[in-house]
């Protein structure tokens, strides 16, 4: 199973079937469709090449854009500024380390099924853990059904049982998507509750 250094050097040889070349469409939608949405701190953890954070700081967020490889990272750099962006990049495990920062909005784009099973778990807390309270997490996840990945399986069963005890859900729907995707991925817009606490605070 894939394992940071695997990620690293598939970013380093360009090895990468899922860049697509843009930030995901349905991020852009929503964000033109909700211009009222208040601004502050957007991140996106496993931010690949950094469409989804460009998408965001055009929109006028704070954005900031974390993956575990360091070649995503520097490929993030060089985009944004030959884009003339402002955006902010930082070679992060979200899973497992602690906040550098505790955000107002964490967007993830298919970032749950491409981790193992096994770390839903933690997951879940790490959303907790770098996520203010009140907080908002928009989420476009790819629902495949089970087989060997990444990406993973993903079911919309899985993602309320997670989920719901720790947020509110504003909106759930299918959103435009990449061609090869069309139908294929949910996108669900959060709130999380006051008083939801992650189970190893970091």
């Amino acid at each position: 199973m894939p394992t940071p250094t695997d990620w690293e050097e598939r970013y380093r040889t360009g090895d990468m079937p899922w860049e697509k070349g843009e930030g995901s469409p349905g991020l852009s939608d929503f964000l033109s469709q909700h211009p009222d949405l208040p601004r502050g701190s957007v991140v996106v953890p496993g931010c690949g090449t950094g469409h989804d954070v460009r998408l965001w700081a055009r929109f006028g967020f704070e954005a900031v854009g974390i993956d575990i490889a360091p070649s995503a990272v520097q490929l993030c750099e060089a985009k944004t500024q030959a884009l003339g962006l402002s955006a902010h990049f930082r070679v992060a495990d979200f899973l497992r380390d602690p906040p550098f920062l505790r955000f107002d909005w964490i967007f993830e784009h298919t970032l749950f099924c491409a981790i193992e099973k096994t770390d839903r778990d933690a997951y879940v807390d790490a959303v907790l853990r770098w996520l203010k309270p009140g907080g908002q997490f928009l989420a476009v996840h790819y629902m495949l059904r089970d087989g060997q990945g990444p990406p993973f399986g993903c079911a919309q069963e899985e993602l309320m049982e997670r989920f719901l005890p720790h947020f509110e859900l504003l909106e759930g729907r299918v959103p435009r998507s990449y061609p090869n995707r069309t139908g294929l991925e949910l996108l669900l817009w959060w709130k999380r509750r006051a008083d939801s606490v992650p189970s190893s605070p970091g």
